[in-house]
């Protein structure tokens, strides 16, 4: 899915990716997933970098049972990272939630130039 770098982006692909996954029948809590793409999703949107016009990528595929979800955006591998919010701080636990969530995650440089955020659910599907 191909999405805008606008707000209206984040609830677009969770509808996008509920009605995509679903009829594969996972075992995987749902929820969680978007739970997860949205918070990446909503990033990209906010951190995304480029003198061009762009767009926020977000592909999914199966691996055995092993759910992989990719979003991607022109920002810079480096500035993505986890941080530390203090409790009066009303944002900055996104990839806290993701790296709670998640089996495992990661962050490098998209094959689209910028960066993609990965995250992984393995035992997605009863094999």
């Amino acid at each position: 899915m191909t999405l805008y770098p606008t707000p209206e982006s984040v609830p677009r692909a969770r509808r996008w990716f509920r009605r995509f996954i679903e009829r594969h029948d996972p075992v995987c809590c749902v929820d969680d997933c978007l739970v997860m793409l949205s918070e990446l999703v909503t990033n990209a949107v906010a951190y995304g970098e480029s003198e061009d016009e762009w767009r926020v990528r977000v592909d999914w595929w199966r691996i055995g049972d092993a759910l992989c979800v990719n979003v991607h955006n022109p920002g810079t591998p480096a500035h993505v990272h986890m941080r530390l919010p203090s409790d009066e701080d009303t944002h900055g636990r996104g990839l806290q939630l993701v790296d709670v969530l998640a089996d495992d995650w990661s962050v490098g440089p998209s094959p689209y130039g910028g960066t993609v955020v990965t995250f992984v659910l393995h035992k997605a599907w009863a094999e």
